[in-house]
């Protein structure tokens, strides 16, 4: 545990004095706080029909994750592979997982901090606007409140393969590659195979249940209406576990 703390004290140190963490919430923010104005512009004309401006808000979360994550993650391992301290670092006796432990909960502080950032825009528009226009799904609490539940549960597993990729190469851009590209797959998999017609086929019948299941956008859809469902912990949870694990080789192998 000591040296988990040390290593998690130290990454989140380096973490915010990195000018690519202030390029990450500055490009992240500004992408949040456009995707929320323009949800409001779209509620204020009724184009959104029954949807909330908290839903479409985090509905697009995919956008700004795959800048965001990339940036946080990509030096994690990389950079100390590239320097040659992770050799150095590995001849102690703090051992593979508290190392991997300490950088991704560091990394995983900043996303959750990131995030906390952005759910300030709705609720700064239901202050300012509340007046003006005391339309209740405004802030929507419920919904808000499920889709940042979503969001910190997701990012366990977003981070985690974000520090996987890192571990896996000297290059801060390629890590950042890998992890935009695992990312990509990760989110938009389970939405592209809900389009097969799989119920024409007898055999393939049976995997809409499987498909529906690892549908990010599924899950995001029942939290940001209010409906928390339990499946997406042990989805993203054990995906995390494995993901770190997988880490943990990695580093072990190459150090």
């Amino acid at each position: 545990m000591r040296h988990f703390l040390i290593i998690f004290k130290h990454e989140l140190r380096l973490l915010f004095i990195s000018p690519a963490t202030y390029v990450a919430g500055t490009v992240f923010l500004a992408l949040m706080g456009g995707l929320y104005w323009l949800a409001l512009q779209r509620a204020s004309v009724g184009s959104l029909g029954d949807a909330l401006p908290a839903e479409v808000f985090f509905q697009l979360f995919f956008v700004p994750l795959l800048i965001l994550v990339p940036l946080i993650t990509m030096r994690s391992f990389a950079e100390e592979r590239r320097t040659g301290t992770l050799g150095a670092l590995m001849t102690t006796p703090t051992g593979a997982l508290p190392i991997v432990l300490g950088k991704f909960f560091a990394a995983y502080a900043l996303y959750l901090f990131l995030w906390g950032l952005a759910l300030g825009f709705p609720i700064s528009a239901w202050f300012m606007l509340k007046d003006l226009y005391p339309d209740p799904r405004l802030l929507a609490a419920g919904s808000l409140a499920g889709g940042a539940i979503f969001v910190a549960l997701s990012g366990l597993l977003y981070v985690a393969v974000g520090i996987l990729a890192s571990s896996l190469t000297r290059s801060m851009l390629v890590a950042g590659l890998l992890t935009s590209c695992g990312l990509f797959i990760l989110v938009v998999s389970g939405g592209v195979l809900q389009l097969l017609p799989l119920e024409n086929y007898e055999a393939l019948s049976g995997m809409n249940d499987i498909i529906e299941y690892v549908s990010v956008f599924r899950h995001l859809e029942n939290f940001s209406r209010g409906l928390i469902d339990t499946r997406p912990l042990f989805l993203f949870g054990s995906g995390a576990v494995l993901a770190l694990g997988l880490t943990a080789i990695s580093i072990e192998s190459k150090a």
